[in-house]
């Protein structure tokens, strides 16, 4: 009958050991008990730098629409072309500041509606002392 008891004791031992290591390996590190507690912090994941270089080629191409339509005196509805090429020029703008962090003013696009030359020319400045070129 000791036998018993003692293959029985071993054999609890045993699975409480099991249970316990297993217990503690299938944990991720976040939920293990330390003496002080980890936040964990992700940082923001870095822009794509493909989807930067597709947003510096459109800016680019806008740039130049805008240089042409006020080079050629004989367009057709220059001041309404030239309006709609800057908003897509501003709205481009804007996209690029927010893919790298800048605060922008997020004012609604609407008919009309123009940003600032001064709040351009910053926007441009911000950029390009961060290396973006078009």
């Amino acid at each position: 009958m000791s036998w018993l008891l003692m293959i029985w004791c071993a054999t609890a031992c045993t699975v409480a050991a099991a249970w316990w290591v297993l217990r503690r390996a299938g944990r991720p590190p976040s939920h293990r008990t330390n003496s002080r507690p980890r936040l964990l912090r992700r940082r923001p994941a870095p822009p794509d730098p493909l989807a930067t270089l597709a947003l510096q080629v459109r800016l680019s191409e806008l740039a130049a629409e805008m240089r042409r339509l006020e080079a050629d005196p004989d367009v057709f509805a220059r001041a309404h072309h030239y309006l709609a090429v800057q908003g897509a020029y501003d709205a481009l703008l804007r996209e690029a500041c927010r893919l790298t962090g800048l605060s922008v003013e997020d004012a609604p696009l609407r008919a009309g509606f123009r940003t600032g030359d001064d709040e351009r020319f910053r926007e441009e400045l911000e950029l390009s002392a961060r290396g973006w070129s078009w």
